[in-house]
């Protein structure tokens, strides 16, 4: 049966805001059984080998929940560790800002106050830019030679010196741009052993770890991994089309040039913690927290989005329209998302053992969404991204437009007749 042009424009307008709006999980039954349905739902749809999630709520009750396998029929569980990548940026930068606060560091001291020039490295920039990645500084592992260099030796364990030597003519002057750079966070690491003469995991360990009661936290190469962790696979940068189980393979020499820009092992629930405890303000100074949080803004128009000292802003649609706070990390073969909404004391992280980013993000924003739903926060549609909103009503009169003019077209063609 035919339907009528007039009754079509409602069921456009409806199929548009199902398919643009966040994801959404029926609000039928216990809030555990929710959130364990957009994990299955969300490897599934994505074809993912397996997720590990936290989520801290308001009022500091905890959720963990697992799908998927690590390997072969090996399921995910909730202790397993995961290589989170540029979240350690997070941890560097609080780092940093807690030497700031004892009078250790500034941030507006040079490069050139605690360590030696290195070609291609303006010894003018300064903490503060190497926090926000203003400084401009080339990203090391855009050089392909790097990669060439540590194939040939997984085993060895690189020096940031040696690191260093294989930076390129800087991006643009420091505080004249934005652009992500691991090489920020290497010598942001470099001067944290010199200042404070310790290494940088043995830091972590005294300054967060014990304090927070976090006990499951690695920092790689400075430390040994256990092998309770999620299994990982990939092509170990080959380009070969491979895919093997990377994860108890060497890869001293890819960890070693990550160092304090993505080296991190952790589990979901004591990730979670640490952004629930940093957020909440348990670890920094309100002084602290308010410089961390002075964001650069990145994009422009609907699709801004910001970066402060060592943590994002997220787009808003991370958080259902609601603000979004934290980081995003990869490491080999690992995803995860570490995201915190101020506002409502939320804490949500998403771990997964392939590196599949719009999988780990989607399934955090469908979590966010259903935690906020039952928090009465949302309604049954939870957020509509500007962007494709406007996409859809400029579809929408396109369409109305076009079928206006093909039916003056039959009614002229009829009086023709």
């Amino acid at each position: 049966m035919r339907t009528p042009f007039l009754c079509s424009i409602p069921l456009l307008a409806t199929a548009f805001l199902i398919t643009f709006t966040s994801c959404s999980v029926g609000s039928e039954g216990p809030i555990e059984h929710q959130l364990q349905k957009v994990l299955d739902q969300g490897i599934k749809e994505y074809d993912a080998r397996g997720v590990s999630a936290a989520i801290i709520f308001p009022d500091h009750e905890v959720w963990t929940g697992t799908s998927g396998v690590s390997h072969e029929t090996v399921s995910i569980k909730p202790g397993m560790l995961f290589g989170i990548g540029s979240i350690t940026k997070n941890l560097v930068a609080t780092l940093t800002l807690q030497l700031v606060e004892e009078g250790v560091l500034s941030l507006d001291d040079p490069l050139s106050k605690w360590l030696p020039a290195h070609p291609h490295v303006d010894s003018a920039v300064t903490l503060r830019q190497l926090l926000n990645h203003t400084s401009g500084i080339y990203m090391f592992w855009s050089n392909q030679k790097i990669w060439d260099d540590l194939k040939k030796d997984r085993s060895k364990i690189w020096t940031p010196e040696e690191v260093l030597t294989y930076i390129k003519e800087p991006y643009f002057a420091p505080g004249e741009g934005w652009r992500y750079s691991n090489t920020n966070y290497l010598l942001l690491a470099m001067i944290i052993e010199e200042a404070t003469d310790s290494k940088l995991s043995t830091e972590f360990k005294q300054r967060f770890w014990r304090p927070l009661g976090i006990t499951n936290a690695y920092l790689s190469i400075q430390e040994d991994i256990p092998d309770n962790q999620a299994h990982v696979f990939g092509d170990n940068f080959n380009n070969d089309g491979s895919y093997l189980d990377l994860t108890f393979l060497p890869r001293a020499s890819h960890d070693s040039i990550i160092y304090g820009s993505g080296g991190l092992f952790t589990t979901a629930e004591d990730l979670a913690k640490w952004c629930h405890s940093l957020f909440e303000g348990k670890v920094l100074e309100q002084q602290s927290m308010d410089q961390m949080l002075q964001f650069v803004d990145i994009g422009f128009g609907l699709k801004k989005r910001g970066y402060g000292l060592g943590v994002e802003l997220f787009l808003r649609r991370m958080g259902s329209g609601e603000k979004a706070i934290g980081h995003s990390g990869g490491e080999i073969g690992s995803s995860t998302f570490m995201v915190h909404l101020p506002e409502h004391h939320l804490s949500v992280v998403v771990m997964m053992n392939s590196f599949d980013h719009k999988c780990s993000a989607a399934i955090t924003r469908r979590l966010i969404a259903t935690v906020l739903r039952d928090l009465r926060v949302l309604g049954t549609i939870p957020f509509i991204d500007p962007f494709f909103l406007w996409c859809g009503l400029i579809s929408a009169a396109i369409f109305l437009m076009v079928n206006i003019g093909i039916r003056k077209r039959k009614k002229a063609a009829k009086k023709l007749e």
